[in-house]
């Protein structure tokens, strides 16, 4: 499973901080429209993403399967954001400052705002799976612009950060709720719904 999973989401990490790349760069709408290509290239090739993985867990393997995913992608964010750094240095400014927003709103607001973009990714997935690419490159801009928190977008933003910015035992704790905010979100209509369907 390593083997077939994992090469796909380093290559989603990579998809996804090439649209954040472009958020930075842009910023405001366009830039937040133009991060919707990193999503609609996963979607397209059927990469696999955290936030287009974890709304569709059914079985207990599954879970290892997400654990891959998910440091897949940051493997890929981490690549990028040496690549970036280097190339694209203008880029690090507006990643400070994306990573100083989040830490003056704290774990818990981290998680609650991760929950709406959790639900908004699965929602365009699922829409996406049915060749409906509509309310994909609505639901990004619309997650961008609300101030949503995106774990693996926010992986690529975190890692483009000097050190001695990102490591503190406080960024971990933001990372890690907005990840598990991100989880419930994507799952949060499947659980609501799962009793009126029965």
């Amino acid at each position: 499973m390593f083997r077939n999973i994992f090469p796909l989401a380093i290559l989603a990490g990579i998809c996804i901080a090439i649209g954040g790349t472009v958020n930075l760069r842009v910023g405001g709408v366009a830039g937040a429209v133009l991060f919707a290509f990193g999503l609609t290239t996963v979607v397209y090739y059927g990469l696999k993403l955290y936030t287009g993985t974890a709304g569709f867990i059914r079985a207990r393997g599954d879970w290892g399967m997400l654990a891959i995913v998910l440091f897949g992608n940051i493997m890929g964010c981490w690549l990028s954001a040496l690549l970036v750094s280097y190339a694209q240095p203008d880029c690090v400014e507006p990643a400070v400052n994306i990573l100083a927003g989040r830490l003056s709103k704290g774990p818990w607001a981290c998680f609650l705002l991760a929950i709406g973009c959790g639900f908004i990714m699965t929602t365009a997935v699922e829409f996406a799976r049915k060749g409906k690419m509509l309310p994909l490159l609505l639901g990004v801009p619309v997650f961008i612009l609300c101030g949503f928190a995106h774990s693996i977008a926010d992986a690529f933003y975190f890692l483009l950060v000097p050190a001695e910015k990102l490591l503190q035992p406080y960024v971990l704790a933001v990372y890690v709720c907005e990840v598990l905010g991100n989880f419930v979100g994507c799952n949060l209509y499947r659980w609501v719904s799962l009793p009126v369907r029965k």
